[in-house]
């Protein structure tokens, strides 16, 4: 059986440098089609289309939410600003509530420096290129590492998906069994339905006999049987050869779906109708586990 993969899975790397530590976290989820969301730092928005690129080269559907957290190495450079202006702001604010108050001023330079955005600690520029070249490196590592836990659970998926498939082939197999006998009832039944109308109603027996022989021709549902079997063989046939095959799964699903629906409606006969109800309930399993697939 060939690998698929799951859509939800975590990833997570570490590329450190000389002065620079890089941390990427990715996360998936499920999703139609691929969508990359990107969260940067300050001053890393340059690595945005390069980190979705990675994601692009090796994800083709699930929500991907890429994160980057950069950490100065002890020893490297840090610049200490202060915001003036903002602290000037805050002086004024405090002291115009202080005399609405009726309040004496006790703010100090220690109280002001405490406030949020008046004195903040930056990472140094640099500009020879070594924060890309760890973006790309721990971007690559939590990419990999978030396409093996998809693996992981495509290969759980896999196997409860082939399970399921398993069940729904002996379920049409045991009502191929059962067909004939369905059919022999309907007869039954539509000849005991005319005589009961008509009574004392002269009618030829070889009449009655075909129309009973074209009411259950109008309940057989071998077609259907036959179409279910083609499905349920390509359905394997994706699932041997792997790879991103969730939209074709889902395909096929809404196909056995149908087939299945038909049967119920065609049916003149209440053990197969009632026998569409487990076929419905494993047809609802594989939807579910098919909407994870990548």
């Amino acid at each position: 059986m060939g690998l698929i993969a799951s859509m939800t899975g975590y990833g997570r790397a570490e590329a450190r440098g000389a002065r620079l530590a890089v941390v990427v976290e990715a996360r998936s989820l499920n999703h139609r089609f691929l969508e990359v969301g990107v969260k940067l730092p300050r001053g890393f928005a340059v690595h945005e289309a390069e980190l979705r690129q990675v994601a692009q080269s090796r994800l083709a559907r699930g929500r991907v939410d890429i994160s980057v957290a950069p950490r100065r190495i002890a020893g490297s450079a840090s610049v200490v600003r202060t915001d003036s202006a903002l602290g000037a702001e805050y002086l004024r604010g405090a002291r115009a509530l202080a005399d609405a108050l009726a309040l004496p001023l006790s703010l100090t330079l220690v109280d002001l420096l405490r406030l949020p955005g008046v004195l903040t600690v930056e990472e140094a520029e640099e500009d020879d290129g070594e924060s890309g070249l760890l973006v790309k490196e721990a971007a690559q590592q939590a990419i990999d590492d978030l396409v093996r836990m998809r693996l992981a659970e495509g290969a759980a998926l896999a196997a409860d998906l082939a399970a399921h498939l398993d069940a729904l082939e002996t379920w049409a197999a045991d009502l191929a069994r059962r067909l004939p006998a369905a059919l022999q009832r309907t007869q039954e039944r539509w000849r005991a339905r005319v005589r009961a109308l008509l009574d004392d109603v002269p009618i030829e027996p070889a009449r009655i006999a075909q129309e009973a022989a074209t009411a259950a021709a109008k309940s057989d549902v071998a077609e259907e049987l036959a179409r279910i079997a083609s499905h349920t063989a390509q359905f394997r046939a994706l699932l041997t050869a792997g790879g991103p095959i969730g939209r074709q799964l889902d395909f096929v699903v809404q196909e056995l779906h149908r087939e299945v629906n038909t049967i119920a409606a065609k049916a003149d006969d209440t053990e197969l109708i009632a026998g569409t109800l487990e076929a419905r309930a494993l047809i609802e399993r594989l939807r579910e586990q098919v909407q994870n697939v990548e």
